[in-house]
């Protein structure tokens, strides 16, 4: 049996839950992935770095995971509705290509952008598109159990019906009387018997270029029915985790909720977990609304807002500076300062290789472990994770500058404190070579080495042989490192 103290804060019962799985040692775990008609943005980092998290997190702990992360590539129309043009069927007109072509130009994107941001691939993947059948066997059951009903080739969730022998509306707090009161009738949705009710099934208009047979049109399935038709497929009737963005809370989740209900007689989930937002001045990031930013802008600094290009391990860092139920504000001055404390946070890790041990220790190491599985265990709080590494950080630096003392039992201690917590659970890469190193070991030969070609630069300089030393900064500018000369000799990074 594995013991954990986690606690997460499960969205349904508005509250820090213990969390205990389904099945002792195994856990299953489903989070809404991205619908690929775009490139990645920073709003869809926040999730997938968040549940990154908490898959490291507990395969750190013991348990055997099975990730499912869903790519909508059909059914997701336009403003979250029942009507208008599918996403990626819109991008493939406008852009004259097969849907399929920017299904997997912006899916090989997201991926790159991932593994730039160190977020590890789910265990399954699993497609709309590759789901159809699946998806008509399962309103089919929703159909037979009475929550649904056949209109003009489409088939609707009969929410009214539904609210009255459960609750629409427990996870988001809707108040269902004043939703079916105010939701208004949209053009070309009459066939629905109320505006509240949502698309199993859309019939297709002849102009739409994604469909597919099934019993009741030729058409399409609704953008709510993918995510309960393949957690169930691959997790389950019933299983221990579903997350994704407070976004999708209403209606996506709602009806993620009503759809199961209706399908098996009871509720697929156990703990409902939602990252809250990334704001852009107190506006939500979204491609609908064009405030957006990508990842692939933040790694290149080729956006008008951005004052300069920020490391995907900055980036991860930032979104790791607030806890993943809070909201995060974007601006050049808060990136900066997640750079600064990054490399501060790093200096200090790369330090902790050239310490030399004592006899006795004048430091206390021993308690920052048990505080970091204590944060981490209150609902995955990486912001005070993150403040007892620099506090780590700030004993490191006291020994490297003769200022206290450490054993080597202390220092093998920080290491694996390292190891653990920033390495193997934040996610923090720690190899400026990306060569995978994991320890200070790794880039001191690297190091030493620039050290040394810009040694004989210095030398070479105070020679006034300057064809050796232009040929050297111009070298290793090409490849890819700043060299600054100051009045204090030289300083060199490598470039963003």
């Amino acid at each position: 049996m594995i013991e954990n103290y986690l606690s997460l804060y499960n969205s349904l019962s508005r509250r820090k839950e213990r969390f205990v799985p389904i099945h002792e040692g195994r856990v299953g775990m489903y989070v809404c992935g991205p619908t690929v008609y775009g490139d990645g943005h920073l709003g869809h980092a926040r999730p997938a770095i968040t549940f990154d998290i908490l898959y490291r997190y507990l395969t750190h702990l013991g348990y055997k995971v099975r990730y499912v992360r869903n790519i909508t590539d059909v059914g997701h129309l336009e403003h979250d509705a029942d009507e208008g043009e599918d996403k990626i069927a819109k991008k493939a007109r406008l852009e004259q290509l097969e849907p399929m072509e920017v299904v997997q130009h912006y899916l090989n994107r997201y991926h790159k952008a991932m593994d730039d941001l160190n977020v590890l691939p789910p265990s399954i993947e699993p497609h709309a598109s590759g789901h159809i059948i699946e998806q008509i066997e399962y309103i089919k059951k929703i159909l037979d159990s009475g929550y649904a009903y056949i209109s003009e080739g489409s088939v609707y969730f009969d929410v009214p019906k539904y609210n009255r022998d459960h609750h629409y509306g427990k996870l988001s707090g809707r108040n269902i009387d004043e939703l079916l009161a105010t939701t208004r009738a949209l053009d070309g949705q009459q066939e629905k018997h109320n505006p509240a009710d949502f698309a199993l099934w859309k019939k297709a208009a002849p102009e739409h270029i994604m469909h597919w047979p099934s019993p009741w049109s030729e058409g399409f399935p609704g953008w709510h029915l993918e995510c309960s038709t393949m957690g169930e497929k691959y997790l389950g009737e019933t299983f221990d985790i579903h997350g994704g963005g407070m976004d999708l809370m209403f209606p996506h989740h709602e009806c993620e909720i009503a759809q199961s209900v209706a399908h098996n007689g009871k509720e697929t989930v156990h703990y409902w977990m939602h990252n809250n937002m990334i704001t852009i001045n107190g506006q939500k990031m979204g491609k609908s609304l064009g405030n957006f930013i990508t990842l692939d802008e933040f790694f290149t600094g080729s956006h008008p807002s951005l004052e300069q290009p920020y490391s995907p391990m900055t980036i991860r860092f930032f979104i790791l500076q607030a806890q993943y139920r809070s909201t995060l504000d974007f601006s050049n001055e808060a990136l900066q300062a997640s750079e600064k404390a990054l490399n501060r946070m790093l200096e200090g890790w790369r330090r902790l290789y050239e310490l030399t041990p004592s006899e006795t220790s004048t430091i206390d190491v021993k308690g920052l472990r048990a505080k970091c599985y204590e944060a981490m265990d209150d609902d995955l709080n990486t912001p005070i994770v993150i403040a007892h590494l620099f506090e780590a950080c700030r004993l490191i630096n006291q020994v490297n500058d003769g200022k206290a003392t450490a054993t080597a039992d202390d220092i093998k201690e920080l290491k694996e404190l390292f190891d653990i917590f920033l390495i193997d659970i934040l996610g923090i890469r720690t190899d400026i070579l990306g060569n995978g190193a994991s320890s200070g070991e790794a880039l001191k030969p690297f190091e030493d080495a620039v050290g040394l070609l810009l040694d004989i630069r210095a030398k070479a300089k105070a020679s006034k042989d300057w064809t050796t030393s232009d040929l050297i900064r111009n070298r290793l500018g090409e490849i890819g490192f700043d060299i600054k000369d100051t009045k204090d000799g030289y300083e060199w990074s490598l470039k963003k």
